[in-house]
């Protein structure tokens, strides 16, 4: 069965969207027979999924942690594991160039100073009037950021009874006695019984940064240690007509994102519905770049579209999509008036009319 989508993946550590695109100002001159040829574009879905992976971490004292620090079992991290969830699909939309939609800006000969504005692709973009595009987004981290306390080696707050300690219970034990030294330390110093407390408010931060890692590094050989990363895949797909329920990609609990023929994972689905059927075009395809003094612009089709994973619904939106849509001409005579130049601007993403100015 012919898919009715083309789309492609790209495992990535950072994902950027919108692109800035680069516009240039073609003149319609007499070496160029007054003429500027375009294409319209077809649109492609850009779809982001965000997902996090947990490394887990046993500490060595693990089953201790309740007998000597008080730590209900479910917060000690009894196993090493490494596991994914999925947290979030994002979606977008894009023109690229449609190579079987060339088309020709063609003006009369004494047409006042006409030039016409194209992505560095070929898409239009305004006839007459400058095009600013629109400002690219930042790249986003593959992993989030977070604030984290310097990391202190557990060895380095073993005292001289733990090195001798004989059995795994009694290092836990003098584990847990040197982990209630340091917050009695930590209390002395905030309320002024510390014999050496630090004069000044930067002083006293730094000492208690040190002791709370120290803490944090001891307390992880009782309860294990849990570092979540934020990951990102991208997906790109073209619909060509409608898709019901074809596995965009698999995701698994072991994996994290994985192909859509990977049986290792799950499938996530995508449908896409033409919500707004169009009716024949009104341009015979046989005249494509050589319509005589007219302008061939779309009126994009709009497209529903829902993601799910299992019974769940992970995003719904609507789309204008180019192909679905259909073709109207503007004719060049609104050019004609050297007093007062019309000027157009188009949606190049979609190739639709944006605002006609007089």
């Amino acid at each position: 069965m012919k898919k009715a989508f083309i789309f492609g993946i790209i495992f990535c550590s950072c994902l950027q969207l919108n692109a800035q695109t680069k516009v240039i100002k073609m003149s319609a001159t007499k070496s160029a027979d007054y003429g500027v040829t375009y294409f319209l574009p077809k649109t492609v879905f850009t779809i982001e999924v965000n997902y996090s992976k947990t490394t887990q971490k046993a500490g060595p004292f693990a089953k201790y942690a309740e007998k000597y620090l008080g730590v209900n079992e479910k917060s000690v991290v009894l196993e090493d594991q490494v596991y994914y969830t999925l947290d979030k699909i994002s979606m977008g939309s894009h023109g690229i160039p449609d190579k079987n939609e060339s088309y020709l800006v063609e003006f009369k000969a004494k047409t006042t100073s006409p030039f016409v504005s194209l992505t560095e692709d070929g898409l239009i973009c305004s006839i007459n009037a400058d095009y600013v595009p629109e400002p690219a987004t930042q790249a986003k981290p593959a992993v989030s950021p977070s604030e984290q306390l310097p990391a202190i080696d557990a060895q380095s707050n073993y005292t001289e009874e733990y090195l001798l300690a004989g059995s795994v219970i009694k290092m836990a034990e003098v584990a847990a006695k040197q982990i209630y030294k340091i917050r009695e330390s930590r209390n002395d110093i905030l309320t002024g019984e510390a014999e050496n407390t630090p004069r000044d408010g930067e002083g006293m931060k730094i000492v208690l940064s040190k002791l709370e890692a120290q803490e944090k590094a001891l307390v992880e050989l009782f309860t294990g240690t849990t570092l979540t990363e934020t990951l990102g895949s991208e997906f790109e797909l073209e619909p060509l007509s409608d898709i019901d329920k074809d596995v965009l990609f698999r995701f698994s609990k072991y994996a994290g994102v994985v192909d859509a023929d990977d049986l290792s994972g799950s499938p996530v689905y995508i449908n896409v519905k033409n919500i707004e059927p169009s009716e024949p075009e009104i341009v015979d395809p046989k005249r494509k770049a050589k319509e005589p003094l007219s302008i061939v612009y779309n009126v994009p089709g709009k497209a529903s579209v829902e993601i799910f994973y299992g019974i769940n619904s992970l995003y719904r939106n609507t789309f204008l999509v180019a192909q679905f849509g259909k073709k109207q001409i503007l004719a060049t005579s609104l050019f004609d008036d050297k007093k007062a130049p019309v000027k157009v601007y188009f949606y190049p993403q979609t190739g639709a009319i944006k605002q006609i100015i007089q």
